[in-house]
C-alpha cells in the first residue's frame, strides 16, 4: 500500500474521504489475482490471493473469467471501503449490471450492519453503485443468461471448509449423493487442515493477503469491525471452481443464518448477512448475469442450526478436528486462540446445540470443559435466548433454536444435576410460552432453499432424524 507521508504521520481521519474507488483488477497465468483499490487519491490499497492452479493459464482462459474476476474485485473491496465508509464509489474498471450491482449495494450497507452498528455510526453506509447495461465482453445478454433460480445437476462439486461443524455435514451430503467433489478454503488454519484430514478428500487451498498496512490504519484511527467475509470466500470459491471445471459451489449456510441480532436504522442487524437466504439469492442473480458458468447453493439451506448439530453429533471422525469458535480465525496473530476459547457466545451455542445428542463427557473431551456446569457461563447462555439484551451478533442460531435445545435437555437425565443448566431450566425456560421453541418444528427441514433436486434426498436422510 502507497500511503501518503502526512496519513502515516497523522492520525487517520476517516471523515476526511469523499470517494471509494475500485481503480484495477488483473489474474496472472500463474493464478495470482491481483486486486487495487483507493480511498481518493490519498490512500491506495492492494490484495493479493493466489488461486490454487498447477499450470500456466492461457489469456482465453483469462477473459473467460473475467466475470468472476469481476465480481470479487467489488465484493473484496468491503474490507478497505470501512476504514472511512465514504459516501460514494467510484468503479473505474466498468460500473456492474443491474443485478450486481443491487448485490454490492446490499453487501456495503446491510452487510456492515453490525460494523456501523458498534462504530456507533449515524447509519449504515448506503453508497450507490453506478449500474451498466448488460453489455460487454464478460457479460452475457440477458436472454442468454440462466435465471437465478435455475438449479444445476451440481456433478462436479466444490465446497468450501471452514473448520466448523457445518461444512462437515455439507460435504457428507454431497459424498453420499455420488457427486464428483472437492475441498476448499480460503487459508489452512488448523481447523481447516484437520477437517480436510478427517475427509480424505482432495483440497484446492487459496491464499488471500490483505493490504499489510490495513492494520497499521486500524490502529491508527481508521474505522474497523465485521465485514461480509462469506461472500468474499464465495466468490473465490466461484473463480476457483470455474478454473477446474467444477460445475457447482455448494456452501454450508444454514436456515438460521438468515436469522438476525436487533433492529436498527431501519434494517436487521445480521452478522451473518452474506451466509442468509436473501444475499445468496442476491449472488445467484449477479454470478447468473455476469456469465459466470457455475451455480452457487447452500446444500445445508433447508436445516436449523439444531439439525445440523444432531446430524454432525453422529459424525466421530470430525470431532476430533472441527473447532466453531471465532477466535480461532481472527486476522491478528496475537489474538488469535488455539482451539476453543469456552468463553464466547459462538462456543456456547455451539455446546448447546450439540448437548442434546451427546454425552456430557464427550462434549467436555472436546471443548475441554463443560459450560453447562459452570456458573460463570449462565448470562451468556441466557442472551443466546435474548433473555437480558439481543441475540449475540457472533454465528449462533435463532433464539427459537437455543429454547429447543433447552427443552430437549429438560428431559435428558444424562444431563441433569448440570448447574447452569439448571438454573436456564429455572430461570429461563419459564419465560417463554409452551409453545415457542418447540424442537419438532425447530427440527423440521423448511422448503425455503435453492437446493439442487437432485441432492434433496440426501439433505433430508442426513438432516432428518
Amino acid at each position: 500500500m502507497a500511503v501518503e507521508p502526512k496519513h502515516v504521520r497523522e492520525r487517520f481521519d476517516p471523515g476526511s474521504f469523499r470517494v471509494f474507488r475500485f481503480a484495477a483488477r488483473s489474474l496472472d497465468a500463474r493464478g495470482r489475482v491481483t486486486l487495487r483499490y483507493a480511498l481518493d487519491d490519498a490512500v491506495t490499497f492492494v490484495e493479493e490471493i493466489d488461486l490454487p492452479i498447477e499450470r500456466e493459464l492461457p489469456r482465453v482462459e483469462r477473459e473467460r473469467l473475467e466475470g468472476l474476476l469481476s465480481l470479487l474485485h467489488w465484493v473484496a473491496g468491503v474490507s478497505y471501503f470501512k476504514t472511512a465508509a465514504p459516501a460514494a464509489v467510484s468503479c473505474e474498471t466498468g460500473a456492474p449490471p443491474p443485478a450486481t450491482a443491487t448485490l454490492l449495494e446490499a453487501l456495503y450497507s446491510e452487510g456492515l450492519g453490525e460494523f456501523a452498528f458498534t462504530n456507533g455510526l449515524d447509519g449504515l453506509p448506503r453508497p450507490r453503485f453506478p449500474r451498466e447495461e448488460l453489455a460487454g465482453a464478460h457479460v452475457t445478454a440477458a436472454s442468454d443468461a440462466p435465471a437465478a433460480g435455475a438449479r444445476t445437476s451440481a456433478e462436479r462439486v466444490l465446497v468450501p471448509v471452514g473448520g466448523g461443524k457445518d461444512s462437515a455435514v455439507a460435504l457428507e451430503i454431497v459424498r453420499r449423493a455420488g457427486r464428483e467433489l472437492a475441498l476448499f478454503s480460503v487459508g489452512d488454519a488448523p481447523p481447516i487442515a484437520r477437517t480436510v484430514a478427517a475427509a480424505g478428500l482432495p483440497h484446492l487451498l487459496a491464499r488471500r493477503r490483505l493490504d499489510p498496512a490495513l492494520a497499521e490504519l486500524n490502529r491508527s484511527g481508521a474505522l474497523n469491525g465485521h465485514v461480509p467475509v462469506t461472500a468474499i470466500v464465495s466468490c473465490v470459491a466461484l473463480l476457483t471452481a470455474a478454473l477446474h471445471g467444477f460445475d457447482a459451489v455448494a456452501m454450508a449456510n444454514e436456515r438460521s443464518a438468515s436469522s438476525g441480532s436487533v433492529v436498527w436504522d431501519g434494517v436487521e442487524i445480521n452478522h451473518q448477512f452474506s451466509k442468509g437466504l436473501r444475499a445468496e439469492r442476491l449472488l445467484r442473480a449477479a454470478v447468473a448475469e455476469l456469465d459466470g458458468g457455475v451455480e452457487l447453493f447452500s446444500v445445508l439451506r433447508p436445516a436449523s442450526e439444531l439439525a445440523i448439530a444432531r446430524a454432525f453429533a453422529r459424525m466421530d471422525r470430525y470431532h476430533g478436528a472441527f473447532t466453531s469458535c471465532n477466535a480461532v480465525f481472527r486476522s491478528d496473530p496475537d489474538l488469535r486462540a488455539a482451539s476453543w476459547c469456552c468463553d464466547c457466545p459462538k462456543c456456547r451455542f455451539v455446546f448447546l446445540s450439540l448437548a442434546p445428542f451427546s454425552e456430557p463427557a464427550h462434549l467436555r473431551e472436546i471443548f475441554g470443559a463443560d459450560l453447562l456446569d459452570d456458573d460463570r457461563q449462565f448470562e451468556g447462555f441466557a442472551l443466546l435466548s435474548a433473555t437480558g439484551g439481543h441475540k449475540p451478533f457472533e454465528c449462533v442460531g435463532e433464539e427459537q433454536e437455543s429454547i429447543a435445545a433447552m427443552r430437549l435437555l429438560a428431559e435428558d437425565p444424562r444431563w441433569r444435576g448440570h448447574r447452569v443448566l439448571e438454573r436456564l431450566l429455572a430461570e429461563v425456560l419459564p419465560r417463554f410460552a409452551s409453545d415457542e421453541g418447540d424442537p419438532e418444528q425447530v427440527l423440521a427441514l423448511a422448503d425455503d432453499h435453492e437446493v439442487p433436486a437432485s441432492l434433496l434426498p440426501e439433505v433430508r436422510a442426513l438432516l432428518r432424524a
